[in-house]
C-alpha cells in the first residue's frame, strides 16, 4: 500500500505542476475565457459516439480520448455508443455505467453443475481539464463476491485461478469488489499527437483486447469466454503503470504491473511488485473498425503454477450502429507460452451481437481453446491421462443466444434472454464429460440506459 500511496501522490504532484505551469494568472483568466476553444458538452450526446465529431483522427480532444476508454486504456471502435449516462457537475464531466445479469445455468454430464447467480459491475468516471490536458479518475465496483456464492459459478471447460485453495475447473471465478481504480492524464503535444499516463492500484494494463465485460460484441453474454486467461484476464491487475502515445489513428502503449492474478479474498486491494510488462499497438482505420496486437510477460500469473507466461494477442473489432443498437463483432487470438514447460497454448474466438429492430438481440460466440488444466482438480487422473493421451486438449464451444428488451424504466434497459452452448472435445476425455456436453443459461439483464 505504501507503493500505491506514493504513486498516487506522485501523479497528483505531476498534474498539479502542469496546471500551475499552464494556468493563466488570475487577472488574465477572465479575459482569456472568450479566446479559449469551447469544451465539448458530452452530456448532449446519446451514449458516447464521438465519431461524427472526431472523424477518423484519434488525436483530438484529450478529454474525449479518456472518456472513450472501456477497460483501463483499452477501447472499442469509436462508433460504438457506450450505454452510459452523462452528467456535468460544475466543470467536471462525469460518466456512469452499470450492468447486471441474474442467471440460472443448467449443464449436462457428470462434471456439469446448476446454479443461480448474478455477475454485475458499476462504473463511474470523472474528467476535468487541466491546462492543455485532461485527467480522468475511474472507479469500477462489483458485488460478485456477495452475489456469487461458493467463489465460482459453473462453466464447462473453464479453467483459471482457485477457490478454497484448489484449482477452479469447469467453473468461472467472480470479479473483485474493486474491479478498477485508476487515474489517467492526457495532453496534446502537437495538433495530431497526444501523450497519456495511467496509474491504477487495480486496473488493466496494455495487454489484449477490451475485457469481455466491457466489449461491445459481448454485451449480451453473461459467460466469460473459455479463452479468458489467454486473452484479457489481466483486466483486474494490481499496481498498473502505463504510458502511451496516440498519433492520428495509431496508438502505442507500454505497461508495467504485478503479474500474479488476484487471490481468493475478493473484497480487498492486493499489492505486489511491478514484475511484469506488456506493450500494445492499436490502429483505428475508421470509426467502425479497430485492431490491436500486444505482447507481455506475466510473472507467475497462476498462484498454483510456478512458471511465467509470455502472452501474445491480436484482435479485430467492428461496430456498425443500427436502429435499436449496434452490430458489433470481434475476432480474437491469444497464446500463452509457459516458460517452465515451454508449452504453447492457443485460443481463437469469434463473437457477434446483432440487434433486430429495437428490442431484439441475437448473439453468438464460437471458440477453440487448448486446455491443459481440465483435470488439475484430480491429480491422480491428470497424471494417468498425461501418460496415456497427453496433457493438452482442444476444446470447441459454440454459443447462440437471444435477448428481448422489456420496457420497465426510462433509466434502465431491461432484457430477458437465454443462450445455449454445445461443445466439441477429444474422444479421450468423453468418458468424463459425455459425448455431447451442453449448457443452458436463462437470464435477466439490467443495464443503465444511455442519456443525461
Amino acid at each position: 500500500m505504501r507503493r500505491t500511496a506514493f504513486c498516487l501522490l506522485w501523479a497528483a504532484a505531476f498534474i498539479g505542476a502542469i496546471y500551475a505551469q499552464e494556468a493563466p494568472p488570475a487577472d488574465q483568466e477572465t479575459a482569456g475565457q472568450q479566446a479559449k476553444p469551447p469544451q465539448m458538452d458530452h452530456s448532449q450526446m446519446k451514449g458516447m459516439d464521438h465519431s461524427s465529431m472526431q472523424g477518423m483522427n484519434m488525436a483530438g480532444d484529450p478529454g474525449t480520448l479518456l472518456m472513450d476508454q472501456a477497460s483501463g486504456t483499452s477501447m472499442n471502435p469509436k462508433s460504438w455508443p457506450m450505454p452510459m449516462r452523462m452528467m456535468n457537475l460544475g466543470s467536471w464531466r462525469t460518466m456512469w455505467m452499470a450492468s447486471a445479469f441474474i442467471v440460472d445455468t443448467q449443464q449436462s454430464g457428470a462434471r456439469g453443475h446448476d446454479k443461480f447467480y448474478s455477475p454485475n459491475w458499476f462504473m463511474e468516471a470523472a474528467e476535468h481539464s487541466v491546462g492543455k490536458g485532461s485527467f480522468l479518475f475511474q472507479l469500477m465496483l462489483s458485488l460478485d463476491p456477495a452475489m456469487i456464492t461458493g467463489r465460482s459459478f459453473p462453466e464447462l471447460f473453464q479453467t483459471g485461478e482457485t477457490a478454497f485453495g484448489k484449482p477452479l475447473v469447469d467453473a468461472q471465478h467472480p470479479h473483485n469488489f474493486i474491479m478498477s481504480m485508476g487515474l489517467n492524464y492526457a495532453r496534446p503535444i502537437t495538433e495530431n499527437t497526444i501523450v497519456q499516463f495511467y496509474f491504477a492500484p487495480v486496473g488493466d494494463p496494455a495487454l489484449g483486447p477490451v475485457a469481455f465485460p466491457h466489449r461491445a460484441s459481448a454485451a449480451e453474454l453473461p459467460q466469460a469466454p473459455l479463452g479468458h486467461h489467454w486473452q484479457d484476464s489481466t483486466h483486474i491487475a494490481d499496481e498498473v503503470v502505463t504510458m502511451g502515445i496516440t498519433h492520428r489513428k495509431v496508438r502505442l502503449e507500454a505497461s508495467g504491473f504485478y503479474g500474479t492474478e488476484p487471490g481468493e479474498n475478493r473484497w480487498i486491494i492486493q499489492t505486489g511488485p511491478i514484475d511484469s510488462w506488456s506493450t500494445r499497438l492499436s490502429v483505428f482505420p475508421s470509426k467502425n473498425w479497430m485492431t490491436q496486437v500486444s505482447v507481455g510477460r506475466l510473472a507467475r500469473p497462476e498462484r498454483q503454477s510456478p512458471g511465467d507466461v509470455v502472452r501474445s494477442t491480436a484482435s479485430l473489432h467492428y461496430t456498425r450502429p443500427l436502429p435499436g443498437g449496434s452490430w458489433s463483432s470481434s475476432l480474437i487470438w491469444g497464446r500463452n507460452h509457459d516458460t517452465l514447460t515451454q508449452r504453447n497454448l492457443n485460443s481463437y474466438l469469434a463473437e457477434s451481437e446483432l440487434p433486430i429492430g429495437r428490442r431484439n438481440f441475437l448473439t453468438g460466440r464460437a471458440e477453440f481453446v487448448d486446455k491443459d488444466e481440465l483435470f488439475s482438480d484430480r491429480p491422480d487422473l491428470e497424471e494417468r491421462l498425461n501418460r496415456t493421451v497427453g496433457s493438452t486438449f482442444r476444446i470447441g464451444a459454440y454459443t447462440a443466444g437471444y435477448t428481448r428488451d422489456v420496457e420497465l424504466s426510462r433509466y434502465w434497459e431491461t432484457g430477458v434472454g437465454a443462450n445455449f452452448t454445445v461443445y466439441s472435445l477429444p474422444l479421450a476425455i468423453r468418458p468424463y464429460y459425455g459425448d455431447h456436453p451442453f449448457g443452458v443459461s436463462v437470464y435477466l439483464r439490467v443495464r443503465l440506459r444511455a442519456g443525461r
